[in-house]
């Protein structure tokens, strides 16, 4: 037993006699480094004191649904490593093109007890009905971050979609751009449809009527090819500037757009969003919206410890502002665009 209490104190990160003191239901011992000691007792299997024994392991599925997007890898590397430091153990769950889905996945994490789930970009509804329900009936501590779809009766959190567009409208118009592509994802995708509405509402406070700025928009899939596929169109609108629903995409228009003989930014300016993994060394380095990644995994695992710990966590959507990343992607338009 003393070494596993050894183990359980290095764990902790606390001396032995902390360990003892919280297995012996003391006083005097600060709640974060009860929590810490008595997570660390989950992990090396030491059993709890019967008054603070609980149901779930200390095990948390991440499930993202690829790690292609490089703003998923991000995610899961910010949840896992804050997950990592209050002793809970991350399980990283994503979809594999061999037909693994997330409704095995939950299947697997019940079976395990699971102490809690993190979606990034997906939901427990993109899971199927069945898998949904088994979630809700035995009440599993869930947080979504940049959901796909409606959930309102869960804890979830997203970057403010909405701010973003309306920030790179802003850069883009006072650079002289006054024709602004927007490309985003799938009808229904919910970061995509509060990036419609920051689009609306900003060339609506302009006076500027719906059946001018409607053609500028695209709806695609988030893929290199589809981002490329789609410049043809929005360049018929003419077009001198574009803001996309993710890096991914901004890539594929400036792919696009090079097959079409114009040069970014002097032909077309693109903005992406998310700015995820070396987008300041793409060519040109690229002008994005950049997530606030780090605080969002703060506040994620915070809403799930507290769900796990048994405190009740108000559902609802909150937001984070996004910061536009200037870099040299975009710049003035030029006078022959202007005149298309």
């Amino acid at each position: 037993m003393t070494s596993k209490l050894m183990q359980v104190a290095e764990f902790a990160g606390v001396g032995q006699v902390t360990v003892r003191r919280v297995l012996n239901g003391s006083p005097g011992v600060a709640e974060p480094t009860r929590e810490r000691v008595l997570r660390a007792l989950d992990v090396m299997g030491v059993k709890r004191p019967t008054a603070l024994a609980v149901e779930r392991s200390p095990l948390v599925g991440l499930v993202i649904p690829d790690l292609q997007n490089p703003i998923f890898p991000a995610f899961a590397e910010a949840l896992a490593g804050r997950l990592n430091k209050r002793g809970y153990i991350p399980i990283l769950c994503t979809r594999t093109a061999d037909g693994v889905s997330e409704a095995n996945y939950i299947e697997m994490l019940l079976a395990q007890n699971i102490g809690g789930i993190v979606f990034v970009g997906s939901s427990y509804a993109d899971a199927g009905v069945e898998q949904g329900l088994a979630l809700k009936e035995r009440r599993v501590p869930l947080v979504l971050v940049n959901v796909a779809d409606e959930n309102l009766e869960v804890a979830q959190l997203a970057a403010d979609d909405t701010q973003a567009v309306e920030q790179a409208l802003v850069h883009l118009q006072r650079m002289g751009h006054e024709r602004i592509g927007l490309v985003i994802g799938p009808g229904g995708h919910l970061p995509s449809s509060r990036k419609l509405r920051g689009f609306a509402q900003f060339w609506q406070a302009r006076g500027v009527p719906r059946d001018v700025w409607m053609p500028w928009v695209e709806h695609t899939r988030f893929s290199l090819e589809a981002g490329a596929h789609a410049v043809a169109g929005l360049l018929t609108q003419g077009i001198t500037a574009v803001i996309c629903g993710s890096d991914t995409l901004a890539l594929g228009i400036v792919r696009g757009a090079r097959r079409q003989g114009l040069r970014v930014p002097e032909e077309l300016s693109v903005v992406g969003f998310d700015d995820s993994a070396l987008m300041s060394v793409v060519d040109p380095p690229l002008t994005t919206c950049r997530q606030p990644v780090a605080a969002m995994a703060e506040a994620a695992v915070t809403m799930l410890v507290e769900q796990i710990q048994g405190r009740q966590v108000t559902p609802g959507l909150a937001l984070f502002q996004t910061e536009l990343i200037v870099r040299a992607s975009t710049t003035r338009p030029s006078a022959a665009r202007l005149s298309v």
